[in-house]
C-alpha cells in the first residue's frame, strides 16, 4: 500500500515520554504530558497519547463523514458530532494495545441511512484505516 501524502506535519516529544512534553515542530501547540493514575502515574491536568489519539479519531471521522455523505449523494446533518473513546492495557498476546469507540450522532438521519454512512466512513478515515488491523472499533450511532 503506498499513499501520496498531501500534508505532513511533525512533533517531538521531550523528557519522560509520557511524562514529559511534545511540541508540534511549528511552534502552534505544545502540550505537558502526564500519565493517568490508572497507568501507575500521578494524573491531573495534562495530555497523553491517548488523549491526542481520541481528539485526533473523533475530529478525523467526523470531516470523513462528509467524504462519505458525498459518495452516498446525501448529507451531513447539522449538529452531528463523533465522540470518540480510546483506551490502554495489556495485550493478551503481550505488550499494549489500545481499544476504540466512535459514537457518531447524526439527528435526523434515518437508522438505515445512518448506519450505511458510518460503514462507507470507516472505510475512507485515515485513522480507521490506520488502526483496522489491530484495533476493533466500536460503534454507537445515535439519530
Amino acid at each position: 500500500m503506498s499513499v501520496d501524502a498531501k500534508y505532513k506535519t511533525s512533533a517531538t516529544a521531550s523528557g519522560g515520554g509520557r511524562d514529559g512534553k511534545t511540541a508540534l515542530s511549528d511552534g502552534t501547540l505544545e502540550l505537558q504530558l502526564v500519565v493517568p493514575k490508572e497507568l501507575g502515574g500521578p494524573g491531573g491536568d495534562g495530555a497523553n497519547p491517548e488523549k491526542l489519539f481520541a481528539l485526533g479519531y473523533s475530529a478525523c471521522f467526523l470531516g470523513a463523514l462528509r467524504v462519505g455523505a458525498t459518495q452516498l449523494k446525501t448529507k451531513v446533518p447539522d449538529g452531528s458530532t463523533v465522540d470518540a473513546t480510546v483506551g490502554i492495557g495489556p495485550r493478551s498476546e503481550g505488550g499494549f494495545g489500545i481499544t476504540a469507540a466512535l459514537d457518531v450522532y447524526l439527528p435526523g438521519m434515518s437508522e438505515a441511512d445512518a448506519q450505511k454512512l458510518v460503514e462507507v466512513t470507516h472505510d475512507i478515515c485515515p485513522y480507521s484505516n490506520a488502526i483496522k488491523a489491530s484495533v476493533e472499533v466500536d460503534f454507537t450511532i445515535r439519530t
